[in-house]
């Protein structure tokens, strides 16, 4: 990535409100276990954020892709174990 290829970037700021507005409304401990979030905490979320039961499911989705991308790759070496095709590492 280029140094500041970020600064074109479109940001929505409406989105990020709404992201911002239903983490705050969790609680410490749902926020450290995501994995916990039942059909009525989400309910009781999405009423307290002002949102839908739907965002906070995409939120959820997108938090937890994200950290499947950030664990392959804090791991070079498990990422060459599914192949290199996939993705090249520089300077390997």
């Amino acid at each position: 990535m280029k140094p500041g290829a970020l600064k074109d970037a479109k940001v929505d700021e409406k989105a990020l409100a709404r992201m911002e507005a239903i983490i705050k409304s969790m609680t410490l401990y749902e926020r450290e276990h995501p994995d916990v979030l039942s059909a009525s905490r989400k309910k009781r979320i999405a009423s307290g954020s002002g949102t839908s039961v739907e965002d906070v499911n995409k939120l959820l989705k997108q938090f937890d892709q994200t950290q499947k991308l950030m664990k392959q790759f804090s791991n070079p070496r498990q990422m060459a174990r599914f192949g290199k095709k996939k993705m090249k590492i520089p300077f390997n």
